[in-house]
């Protein structure tokens, strides 16, 4: 038996793409994944209009749900709230719609990479704070031993595209490293509406990254939505199968 995860990303309801969203729904109604993971930024302005239509929609797929936050998914247009309760929204959104997930072939481990305000800007960028950083460590360190394959789920990327460009996740390389050292096989991530999936190297510790493009109309680089169907067996196998969803004639 193996565990089928569909990796989305970088929904931006507010800015969805109504297609991509379907071809997605389709092929859960067809294929019944174990779960579905959104790494993050599932609204376009974090509206409550825009986290009703998500809600709407993650509550219709009938499978469990795994969602991280992403920059997006903070008040833009409530300063107070970002300050004082950021992910109070989101929050609602996953205890609404997030369903337990649990597997004999893989777990999965959340790291916050959102802060609701930077010293830099934009704050579009991600940023790991140690104190979450620690908890995903603490969470890792509580696996050890186990058998099932370990996937952390993050919204930005841990590192840059390159190894030779600054690196625009605040700590980005020191969370990369800790966490090979902890035993992850890899980290699942958005932001960057491009999709990748490639094995990293930082300090002698290498570690798989995968990411999911969008779901949205903000498409980067030419690159069409998409999304992953990622397969996994215990012991660190992992495999991945990304799906484009092209523009249709009229």
């Amino acid at each position: 038996m193996t565990t089928r995860l569909f990796h989305i990303s970088d929904v931006h309801f507010g800015a969805e793409d109504r297609a991509a969203l379907d071809a997605v729904a389709r092929a859960v109604a067809d294929e019944r994944p174990d779960a579905v993971v959104c790494t993050g930024d599932l609204t376009q302005r974090a509206k409550h209009a825009e986290y009703a239509r998500a809600q709407e929609w993650f509550a219709s797929l009938g499978v469990p749900v795994v969602l991280e936050p992403g920059n997006h998914d903070m008040p833009y247009y409530n300063p107070w709230e970002r300050f004082t309760d950021p992910f109070r929204r989101y929050n609602r959104l996953r205890a609404a719609v997030q369903r337990r997930f649990a597997s004999d072939d893989v777990v999965l481990v959340p790291l916050r990479t959102t802060v609701r305000a930077q010293t830099r800007f934009p704050w579009s960028d991600g940023v790991i704070r140690s104190a979450a950083l620690a908890d995903t460590l603490a969470r890792l360190e509580a696996l050890k031993g186990d058998p099932r394959t370990i996937i952390v789920t993050a919204h930005h990327p841990l590192l840059a595209k390159e190894d030779d460009r600054a690196n625009p996740t605040i700590g980005g390389d020191a969370a990369f490293a800790a966490i090979a050292a902890a035993g992850a096989h890899a980290v699942m991530s958005g932001h960057v509406h491009v999709p990748f999936d490639e094995i990293r190297v930082r300090d002698g510790r290498a570690l798989r990254m995968i990411g999911a493009g969008t779901l949205s109309t903000r498409l980067r680089h030419g690159a069409p939505a998409s999304w992953r169907v990622i397969t996994c067996e215990p012991g660190g196998v992992v495999s991945s199968e990304l799906r484009l969803v092209c523009a249709r004639a009229p």
